[in-house]
């Protein structure tokens, strides 16, 4: 070896020992978590959104690493929460369906629990919004603070901290929930006149009409996001001056998509995908396997990979159970290929979804295909531009493309992102993607079966045998949950033939409950012409022993066969003592024609008035009342 090039080596050596010797020695990162509500990341400028203002955001992502594929797991708030915390898919811990309190094991902690055990001084202001029983003593154990007052500034001195700000400026009140005024004076009136973003300075998306009436009202999401946008700077600016941005690496990202009708409560990507950016110091670059300073990645994340990655980079020993791969750090693992997804109940806006991406192409299996996109939520319901596009529905302004979000889905859908943003023309159909539909359904198969999934159950089920032992638990035991059976059932649901309709009619009689629910419920998407061969069979079912069989029997065989006993089996499951039950019943009489639900008038205001029904049920009674213009669909008649 030339001796010059071998002197100059020699030198080095002290350079890079002292280089690593230094990383070894770095002192714990502080974390600080800014997330934000219901926001696509078409709406932001860093990703590509021209029209928007959000230059706190964008200078993140300049200066950081910027995520193109991160999804939610979930569509809504309190799922996608639930899944951040405790680190585990909700379809695994049944944990699924909105603002639920169903137990789960002990073991299953929030996991910031592990980060305290790695010294770190753990805090969050404020939303929680956990799906899980006992959700106070939980939040204690996660978290040293969790409260409007929360933050790094009450640690020990020189203690790391994980802190966690959530900002409910773009929150789906703010966009379309709460009235204009309301709005004006919560968002418009607090950003300076060169702040706004007028009515038409942007590009409407095109399943919405592009008309006056909904610009004034979408105009309200680039607002609320540029009032976020102002309050993250906000906070950033405090940590700076507390000289903490030096030793801190910031992740930003919103909790799922949009929330405006078809985004937010829809298991596609308008639902699922997320902005998504992490910022990192100086001092911590070398943990981005990317690099920084504005690089871009693909790989695909969801909110599951979030609880290892923090553990993992605390120092922390990753848990077993949960089920995600730790992206940054020296525990890295190598990225997925595919992320699997679900959507479920939205408040009293029953549905189920469940969906696979590679980032690129998104499919969607719709269980309850009956329900349309644009569903019956009383929270959403009550936002005037829900009202202006029933309005514009009832007027006949709206395109083929617009007025499909108020009629009955396809079983799949199966759209590709990269040519197709929006998501407006479904493949499945389409004989050059069948290779794309075929992979990713047996993709589907695998993860219901390999995960098994609790919420193939009924949330009906899921509630009775909380009382002895938790969902997650329970999917294991393939004697009383016999999976394959089930989802076999279940994949029968959405497909519109006779063949499929003899197939469901079948199960009707099986020994098993929940494979007689999958094959009522698969019944209940079929057209009315294929059920008429089947009409015994159905007014039978009325008669089950199981209430979501005889409740969803009852519903088919008043609203496609004006059964007179249905009516009054239905009036009877609406007051029915459980209160799943009850949701099941109220929100059916929604998908009969107006005047199918005028018999059930006062039958739903007596519901209402039911001391011990929840806030699920009285939405919906509220929905079915406000359908029919016997109470006003707005804030003030929510429930």
């Amino acid at each position: 070896m030339n001796n010059k090039i071998l002197f100059i080596s020699l030198l080095a050596i002290p350079a890079l020992f002292f280089q690593c010797t230094q990383q070894e020695e770095l002192p714990k990162p502080n974390i600080l978590w800014v997330t934000i509500e219901d926001t696509s990341p078409q709406f932001i400028g860093c990703y590509g959104d021209e029209n928007a203002s959000t230059p706190v955001i964008d200078k993140l992502a300049e200066e950081g690493v910027r995520f193109t594929n991160a999804f939610s797991t979930g569509t809504v708030c309190s799922p996608s929460r639930t899944a951040i915390i405790t680190g585990v898919k909700t379809y695994k811990a049944g944990t699924g369906n909105h603002r639920s309190k169903y137990p789960v094991p002990e073991f299953m902690k929030g996991f910031p629990y592990y980060l305290q055990q790695q010294g770190y001084y753990t805090t969050n202001n404020v939303k929680t919004d956990y799906n899980v029983a006992g959700e106070k003593a939980f939040i204690a154990e996660a978290w040293n603070e969790s409260s409007n007052k929360a933050g790094w500034w009450d640690r020990k001195p020189g203690q790391p901290f994980f802190a966690v700000f959530n900002y409910n400026e773009s929150h789906q009140s703010r966009t379309m929930t709460e009235t204009y005024d309301w709005y004006l004076k919560n968002v418009y009136e607090h950003l300076a006149p060169e702040e706004r973003i007028g009515e038409n300075d942007f590009e409407m998306p095109p399943f919405y009409l592009d008309s006056p009436e909904m610009r004034k009202q979408f105009a309200r999401v680039y607002n609320s996001i540029k009032l976020t946008d102002n309050r993250i700077g906000e906070l950033l600016a405090r940590l700076e001056a507390d000289n903490l941005k030096d030793s801190t690496i910031i992740f930003f990202y919103a909790d799922h998509g949009e929330g405006m009708p078809r985004g937010k409560t829809n298991g596609i990507n308008y639902g699922y995908r997320v902005p998504f950016i992490v910022w990192f110091p100086e001092m911590y670059k070398h943990l981005s396997p990317w690099g920084t300073a504005g690089v871009i990645t693909d790989e695909l994340i969801d909110f599951t990979d979030l609880a290892p990655t923090l553990i993992s980079l605390a120092g922390g020993e990753i848990p077993e159970h949960l089920d995600g791969w730790p992206f940054l750090g020296e525990k890295r693992s190598e990225p997925v290929e595919n992320l699997y997804l679900s959507s479920d109940r939205s408040d009293n806006g029953i549905d189920m979804v469940r969906t696979v991406t590679d980032g690129r192409f998104i499919y969607s299996r719709n269980y309850k295909p009956y329900i349309y996109e644009a569903r019956y939520i009383r929270y959403m319901e009550i936002g005037e531009i829900k009202q202006q596009m029933r309005k514009d529905l009832a007027e006949n302004k709206l395109n083929p493309l617009q007025k499909s979000l108020f009629e009955p889905r396809s079983a799949e859908f199966l759209f590709d992102i990269e040519n197709d943003l929006w998501e407006t023309n479904n493949l499945v159909d389409n004989p050059e993607f069948k290779p794309v539909l075929e992979n990713m359904r047996n993709l589907l198969k695998k993860e219901v079966l390999k995960s098994r999934d609790v919420m193939f159950l009924p949330e009906y089920e899921i509630g009775l045998l909380s009382d002895t032992t938790t969902a997650y638990e329970f999917r294991s035991d393939t004697e009383k949950y016999p999976l394959e059976k089930i989802y076999a059932a279940a994949s029968l649901s959405g497909f519109r033939e006779k063949e499929v309709a003899e197939q469901q009619i079948e199960l009707l009689s099986d020994e098993n409950p929940v494979i007689r629910y999958w094959g009522i419920l698969g019944l209940r998407s079929q057209n009315p012409e294929t059920l008429k061969p089947f009409s015994e069979k159905i007014l039978e079912a009325m008669n089950d022993e199981y209430p979501p069989v005889a409740a969803i029997a009852s519903a088919i065989a008043y609203g496609m066969f004006n059964d007179k006993s249905a009516q009054e089996n239905l009036k009877k499951f609406c007051a029915h003592d459980n209160l799943d039950i009850s949701l099941m019943a109220v929100y059916s009489l929604l998908y009969f024609e107006p005047d199918q639900r005028e018999p059930f008038i006062e039958t739903i205001w007596k519901v209402r008035e039911m001391e011990d029904r929840d806030y699920n049920v009285r939405a919906a009674c509220m929905d079915v009342l406000g359908s029919l213009g016997l109470v006003p669909n707005n804030p003030e008649y929510r429930e």
